[in-house]
């Protein structure tokens, strides 16, 4: 086989291979064992019948043009892992000789990653969010513990958001009460949106002996609207028991309101300052992002999507939750939804390009070294060697999208020590909370992780 690579228009390159005849007929070859699996030959079983006989009988052509449709796309992934061309959609093929017989000559037309130019990435102010817990969040920590002892009060006044209220549910579709919306004695948390938002709407205000009336959806979207008929037979509020240090003795392991308050500052910090180790390289990316001008291309961001997509499907999969479930539950519409996948993707695709071009200025690469290490890290205690797991890599056209990953995350940790982070009282960061995660690995949570080599 024989190949080269050249511009083509725009963002693509022309690949083309040369097949000598002797390197197709293995292709051709097995194409015609297929076919005498699916024929009937008098006086032979099944996938026995000589290829001499066949070729007699159907002729050589439909073999050869099975042959070209298996082969081409091997050889196609040859010719880009030999010249380490950087695809990110699938090639256009088209024979330009020897279809019928003799060598084949094809040409491949191939949308290849572009290379953009990033200015102003030395030098970045990010934001994140504040490391340290306030005031605020202690108390509605606390709040939270103490909501688990509180006790429900009958109150004379109106229902507000966080009440609880009792009421006689009837609910109609066409003057026939529906099964499961209606009830007696229904305690409902006002705010909740258990039932139909609408109900939040006209509980808020409403006091015992109140008769409300009003239309709703129905909580499944494929029926009909429901008529409510709503009584308020009282309304309560939780009583909180107050904060002292009796009750802290008595509820938690602590003995004073200082001990407890003391300990949630320090859990909620410890877990706001690994929410800022994510968000250095996240908020990071992002700002990286919008340095390149250039819109990526469809192919790297419909790419993105599918993976994310694909990965979004395995998670919720795994709690046995449809895609379309989660966004009946969640209560998010699709279009809404695919509008936001699209624009992380966007921001994905620039990360990688904007990361590449980064590396490409400042001569950063992976190392052999570095290379070994991750590859050992990827076949952990299985007996392949490092040396055949990297052959099989190179082997698979593999090798080259591996180096560009880790030459990525190389980039973002220069980026990290070049860039300046404050959070959001415009306070700098401490250094160590510019370390990676507690569970960094190299699949971090940033819409960059994803390669779109096809």
């Amino acid at each position: 086989m024989r190949s080269t690579v050249e511009p083509a228009e725009g963002n693509k390159v022309k690949v083309a291979v040369e097949i000598d005849e002797a390197e197709l007929e293995p292709a051709v070859d097995a194409a015609w064992r297929q076919i005498a699996k699916e024929v009937r030959i008098p006086g032979f079983r099944p996938g026995k019948a000589p290829r001499k006989l066949l070729e007699r009988q159907f002729g050589g052509e439909y073999a050869r043009s099975e042959a070209l449709k298996s082969a081409l796309p091997e050889f196609y992934s040859q010719a880009i892992i030999e010249h380490d061309v950087d695809v990110i959609a699938a090639p256009d093929l088209d024979i330009t000789s020897g279809e019928d017989e003799g060598p084949v000559s094809f040409e491949a037309i191939v949308e290849v990653r572009p290379e953009v130019q990033v200015a102003g990435y030395d030098g970045l102010r990010v934001e994140v969010p504040r490391a340290e817990a306030t005031d605020e969040e202690v108390d509605e920590q606390i709040d939270r513990l103490r909501s688990q002892y509180g006790e429900l009060t009958e109150v004379d006044r109106a229902a507000a958001e966080g009440d609880y209220v009792t009421i006689d549910i009837s609910g109609t579709q066409d003057g026939e009460e529906v099964d499961g919306l209606t009830a007696d004695d229904y305690l409902y948390l006002v705010g909740s949106g258990m039932i139909a938002k609408e109900f939040d709407e006209h509980l808020t205000g409403a006091s015992a002996g109140d008769e409300l009336e009003f239309d709703a959806d129905h909580p499944d979207p494929d029926e009909d609207t429901v008529h409510f008929r709503v009584k308020v037979k009282n309304v309560k509020e939780r009583v909180l028991p107050e904060l002292t240090d009796e009750w802290v003795a008595d509820a938690t392991e602590f003995e004073t309101v200082e001990e407890l308050r003391a300990d949630t500052r320090e859990r909620l910090s410890a877990n706001r300052a690994e929410q800022v180790r994510v968000a250095v390289r996240n908020n990071l990316a992002t700002e990286l992002a919008k340095l390149v001008d250039e819109e990526p291309p469809e192919a790297m961001v419909s790419g993105e999507m599918q993976a994310r997509l694909e990965n979004m499907a395995r998670q919720l999969g795994a709690s046995g939750i449809r895609i379309e479930d989660w966004l009946q539950i969640t209560g998010r519409d699709p279009e809404s939804f695919a509008a936001e996948l699209r624009e992380a993707a966007e921001e994905a695709a620039k990360v990688d390009l904007a990361l590449r071009a980064v590396a490409a200025a400042e001569g950063i690469e992976a190392t052999d070294e570095d290379l070994e290490e991750e590859v050992a890290e990827m076949i952990g205690g299985t007996d392949l060697s490092i040396e055949d797991a990297i052959g099989q890599l190179r082997d698979a056209g593999q090798l080259s999208a591996l180096r560009s990953e880790i030459a990525k995350r190389k980039t973002l940790e220069w980026l990290v020590e070049k860039s300046e982070f404050v959070d959001e009282d415009g306070e700098p960061v401490p250094d160590e909370l510019l370390q990676p995660p507690a569970e960094h690995d190299h699949d971090h949570d940033h819409p960059d992780e994803h390669d779109d080599d096809e």
